[in-house]
C-alpha cells in the first residue's frame, strides 16, 4: 500500500482514470490533501462512500510519525520522523525575516561520505518516495496551521543527496509547487547537490524555476578530494562545466554553499581561489558556520575569521552572504539526531 502523497497532480489524474474516476475527482482529492490538510479519507465530506472505501483499500495518507522534536532557543525545530518500515528521517523548521523555511531529507542515510557531515555517519538504506518527502512538509505545515502560519520556503538539503534520488525529488517539487496544493512558488524551492555533474545537466534540461545550490566547501581538487569523496568521480572542472551548461539554459542564480572549517578551508588563499573559481558566474557564495559533529573532529570558525573570509571574496568580485546560525543548542546538523537515536538502539 502506498501513500497517496506519492502522486503529483497529473499522476493522480492518470491514476483515477484507471480506477474509473473523472478528472474533477483528482481536483477534489488534491484540495482535500493539501489545502484542507485532511489526514484521513473519511473526513472528505463531498466524496462518495464508495470512493472513500476504494481509497482506503489502496492508499494511506500520512507516511511519517513523529518520534521526537527538539526546539532551540531561537525556535528552530528539529523533527525526527519514523516511516512505515521503521526507518528514521529528519526535517528542520527555521524562522527568518523573510518567512518560514523547512529543510527536508530525500534519503534514509547518505552514501556521499562528506567527512564533516553527520548524514554520512549512517550509510544509505534507501531512497525516500516523493510522498515520504511530502509527508515531512505536511506534518510541519499542519502544526503551523494552529498558529495561522505557512511554510514559505523549502530546501532539499537534509539527509541524503537529492540528485541521487532524482525522479522522486522532482515529483516532490511538482506536488508542493502545484497551484491546487501548497502552492509554494518554484523560486522558493531549492535543491542542493554535492555535485553530481550528470544530474545537473539533466536538471538543466528540465528548465524549471527551482533554485540550484551546490555544496562546494573547497576551492580546489586536492582539498575537495579530502573532504568530499564525490570529487573523485566529478572533479571541480567537470562540475563547473555542468554548471556553465545549466546557466546557458536557465537564467537562474546558483548558490555555492561553503561550510567554514577551522584550519581546513578558511585560509586567505582558499578565499582567493574560491573567488577566482566563481568570478563572472551568475552566482553567490553562502558561507555557513559549522554545526559541530563530535564524531568527525572538525571545528567551526569564529566570527572574525568568517567575516575576514567574506571580505576577501567580496573584494575579489564575488557576492557572498553569511548564513545565520540556527539551532546550535540542539542536534541541528543534518543526520545528527537520527544518528543519535540509531546509536541508542
Amino acid at each position: 500500500m502506498k501513500t497517496i502523497y506519492d502522486y503529483p497532480y497529473e499522476d493522480l489524474i492518470d491514476l483515477f482514470a484507471t480506477m474509473g474516476y473523472k478528472k474533477y475527482r483528482a481536483d477534489q482529492i488534491f484540495k482535500w490533501l493539501y489545502r484542507k490538510r485532511a489526514i484521513d479519507f473519511a473526513s472528505m465530506s463531498d466524496i462518495s462512500k464508495e470512493m472513500i472505501a476504494k481509497l482506503e483499500e489502496n492508499f494511506y495518507i500520512m507516511p511519517v510519525e513523529l518520534v521526537t522534536k527538539q526546539v532551540a532557543k531561537d525556535k528552530t525545530a528539529k523533527y525526527l520522523f519514523k516511516l512505515h518500515d521503521g526507518a528514521l528521517v529528519e526535517a528542520v523548521l527555521m524562522h527568518f525575516d523573510f518567512g518560514h523555511s523547512v529543510c527536508v531529507s530525500s534519503q534514509v542515510g547518505c552514501n556521499m561520505g562528506c567527512k564533516f557531515c553527520a548524514s554520512g555517519l549512517l550509510k544509505k538504506q534507501r531512497d525516500l518516495t516523493s510522498g515520504e518527502i511530502v509527508g515531512q512538509i505536511m506534518y510541519i505545515q499542519k502544526e503551523m496551521d494552529e498558529e495561522d502560519e505557512r511554510i514559505n520556503n523549502v530546501v532539499i538539503m537534509g539527509c541524503g543527496e537529492p540528485f541521487d534520488n532524482y525522479d522522486e525529488v522532482m515529483k516532490f517539487c511538482k506536488t508542493v509547487n502545484h497551484d491546487l496544493g501548497l502552492a509554494i512558488g518554484a523560486r522558493h524551492l531549492t535543491i542542493s547537490t554535492c555535485g553530481l555533474a550528470d544530474k545537473i545537466k539533466r536538471f538543466a534540461n528540465e528548465q524549471v524555476q527551482y533554485n540550484l545550490a551546490i555544496s562546494l566547501h573547497a576551492p580546489n581538487d586536492e582539498l575537495r578530494d579530502q573532504l568530499m569523496p564525490v570529487n573523485h568521480a566529478y572533479k571541480i572542472a567537470e562540475l563547473m562545466e555542468a554548471l556553465r551548461y545549466y546557466s546557458s539554459l536557465n537564467n537562474r542564480k546558483i548558490t555555492f554553499e561553503y561550510i567554514l572549517l577551522k584550519g581546513v578551508n578558511d585560509s586567505d588563499e582558499c578565499a582567493r581561489q574560491l573567488a577566482k573559481l566563481l568570478k563572472g558566474m551568475n552566482a553567490y557564495v553562502n558561507l555557513i558556520p559549522y554545526n559541530q559533529v563530535d564524531e568527525h573532529g572538525f571545528k567551526g570558525c569564529d566570527d572574525k575569521t568568517i567575516l575576514h573570509f567574506y571580505d576577501i571574496i567580496m573584494k575579489n568580485g564575488v557576492k557572498a552572504t553569511i548564513r545565520q546560525k540556527h539551532g546550535d543548542d540542539i542536534d541541528a546538523a543534518c543526520g545528527q539526531l537520527r544518528a543519535k537515536k540509531e546509536a541508542e538502539k
